[in-house]
């Protein structure tokens, strides 16, 4: 399965699942107890959809916007899950601008026994909790199905916290041996990916609690169980993003100040080769005036000239050498 940044790149697809003999089956038909997952639906998809379930218009249409915060709504029997996910950015390998990971927000639909997944863009949540939840739970059991996805999220989120914490580490190592432009942007990338982790998973925290108050679900005891365990999750990814952002900025920081100091011994240096030259130049410039001056016409005035010159370099090269040894300089 392949997930791209451009959602020109995306094609609209929509999928049905129904639990048949024991697991969940793909079909064409919409029937009861089904699954149907929409990944960027055509308008005439939404109208299919919407014209067979008869769920209120803005509960398909609020996920598609990408600045939809997380939230849980319930109108005339119909509940609405808003939550954000993480999904991969697939860009150049040599391009510093492209995030490696972003959040977008799915949407889950429950109405009478079947559930409606939705999302602007493809995202590896669905596709691999269909791969975990086929024979585990049907569509009619709404708040197990429900719950378990929400946990398969979490578990993706720590997933990338991982592979991102990795990353990071390797791009610290190389910038330890040289400081380049490159490395740091891309540190920057993992940086920004960190803060929309964070922020999401913020709400979808906030969300999670909220669902565990909310009347309208009807919980069993084995919901509540399933639902705990996805508050654990998000708490742990939570926990984990705000650790790793804030290691982060601290690495960056230091980068910042390693850069600047790198700097002044440059400055220090160059200033310290413009004082060596300066006393040659001094004094080759006195004597290049059209008045008078001592050793004028000594025929070996250029002989004593230079070496009073290079007398007052070594001069001034033994004093910044002492003031380098008592770390003044």
């Amino acid at each position: 399965m392949a997930f791209f940044s451009n959602r020109k790149e995306v094609k609209s697809v929509m999928t049905i699942y129904r639990w048949e003999n024991g697991g969940l089956k793909e079909t064409s038909d919409l029937c009861d107890s089904c699954w149907i997952n929409l990944s960027e639906p055509t308008t005439a998809e939404l109208e299919q959809v919407l014209t067979y379930s008869q769920v209120p218009r803005d509960f398909l249409t609020d996920p598609l916007d990408r600045e939809e915060r997380p939230r849980f709504e319930s109108e005339d029997g119909y509940s609405l899950v808003i939550v954000h996910v993480p999904y991969p950015v697939r860009g150049e390998e040599d391009d510093e601008t492209v995030l490696p990971y972003e959040t977008i927000p799915l949407g889950i639909v429950l109405f009478g026994k079947s559930l409606i997944t939705i999302c602007s863009q493809a995202t590896p949540v669905t596709g691999a909790f269909l791969d975990q939840i086929r024979r585990v739970c049907p569509p009619a059991d709404q708040n197990r199905f429900l719950f378990r996805l929400l946990w398969h999220a979490a578990v993706l989120f720590l997933r990338y916290l991982r592979d991102m914490h990795v990353k990071i580490e390797d791009l610290e190592d190389d910038l330890h041996e040289s400081i380049r432009n490159e490395a740091l942007l891309k540190l920057l990338t993992y940086q920004k990916s960190l803060v929309y982790f964070s922020t999401s998973l913020k709400a979808d925290n906030i969300l999670i609690n909220r669902l565990d108050h909310a009347r309208q679900l009807n919980m069993t005891e084995d919901d509540r169980d399933v639902l705990d365990d996805a508050a654990v999750e998000y708490q742990q990814a939570l926990e984990t993003a705000t650790i790793h952002a804030t290691v982060l900025n601290g690495t960056m920081d230091t980068f910042a100040s390693l850069i600047n100091n790198n700097l002044s011994n440059v400055m220090k240096y160059m200033t310290a080769a413009t004082i060596l030259l300066a006393v040659p130049t001094v004094i080759t410039s006195a004597y290049g005036m059209n008045i008078d001056l001592p050793m004028a016409r000594y025929e070996h005035a250029f002989a004593v000239l230079a070496a009073l010159s290079c007398v007052l370099a070594a001069g001034i090269v033994g004093l910044l050498f002492y003031l380098y040894k008592k770390r003044v300089f």
